[in-house]
């Protein structure tokens, strides 16, 4: 069974690692969200693409979700020492990555070329492809303020209130080579409990992205929220920012255009029959990933229902 993932943010990369245990190599690929892309400390930065490179290698931080594992930071210390800006806490085996990524999109190569080189070089089996290979921001809109998405979500520590949820460069943007074909061919696609505005929000704004899921005979999304709060990060204010209950059946209706089964958590149960009035099927299991086997069990769940 070959499954394309749509993910980005800790839900998504944990999903994946399940996946990525429960199927051969060749079978699993991850298309992941580059809206909150940011050029910090002078170099480019890719959070949600490492969050989920890191944890199918192994290596992530699971304590802080982001990051390497035992990772130092000598490097955002010293900006700190010297005085400048040092509210992104960039580890420094995390700033090689970006520093070796500003250096090849600087030579030229592309996006999606060079997430194929470091996820090779780690020993990360599945292949790993950015959205696009032309930039997309998220901006974070409050009253009479627009943040790029990480000054929000790590300098402002997710408190301006959000008002609206803005895509800049979607107009000049494409899906990166080969997205399109891998949902098409792709046996089953699955949208990871990422987050539904800032995560799969923007993979789904790309050109026929959505049309492609439309047309696709198996498509089964995860819920990230249970029991009416996200399981991790700000899905709760930017729901609610987008006029979305921040309910498992608020999400399910995010994508009922084109999903075919919403799997949601057994604490939320009581929802399945309004996700189903929707035209979708609800399974509902235990989607907590409290750790690996958690993440497999929940997999196995999915491919199960696939």
């Amino acid at each position: 069974m070959k499954i394309t993932a749509l993910a980005g943010g800790v839900g998504g990369a944990k999903l994946l690692i399940g996946l990525q245990s429960a199927l051969p190599s060749e079978d699993l690929t991850a298309i992941v969200n580059t809206g909150d892309d940011s050029v910090i400390y002078g170099v480019h930065v890719s959070p949600d693409v490492d969050i989920v490179t890191y944890w199918l290698a192994g290596i992530a931080d699971r304590a802080r979700g982001w990051g390497i594992a035992g990772d130092t930071f000598d490097v955002v210390e010293s900006i700190a020492a010297l005085g400048g800006d040092s509210w992104f806490r960039l580890g420094d085996r995390d700033l090689a990555t970006c520093l070796h990524r500003t250096e090849r999109l600087r030579t030229g190569a592309s996006l999606s070329v060079i997430t194929d080189e470091i996820r090779t070089s780690l020993g990360v089996r599945t292949r790993v492809v950015p959205m696009s290979d032309e930039p997309v921001h998220t901006r974070i809109v409050s009253e009479d303020t627009v943040y790029e998405f990480q000054e929000w979500f790590v300098r402002e520590r997710q408190q301006p209130r959000v008002t609206a949820v803005e895509f800049e460069g979607l107009d000049d943007a494409k899906p990166a080579p080969g997205v399109l074909d891998l949902i098409s061919d792709a046996d089953v696609v699955v949208l990871c409990p990422s987050n539904p505005v800032v995560s799969i929000g923007p993979i789904l704004a790309l050109p026929e992205v959505r049309e492609k899921l439309r047309e696709h005979p198996r498509v089964v999304a995860v819920s990230p929220i249970v029991q009416g709060a996200p399981v991790k990060g700000p899905a709760d204010k930017l729901l609610a920012a987008s006029g979305t209950e921040v309910t498992a059946s608020g999400v399910a209706g995010l994508y009922a255009d084109f999903c075919d089964i919403f799997v949601m958590d057994e604490r939320d149960a009581a929802e399945a029959e309004k996700v189903e009035g929707m035209g979708m099927s609800a399974l509902v299991v235990d989607t907590l990933m409290t750790d690996p086997a958690a993440s497999e069990r929940l997999a196995h769940s999915v491919i199960g229902v696939a």
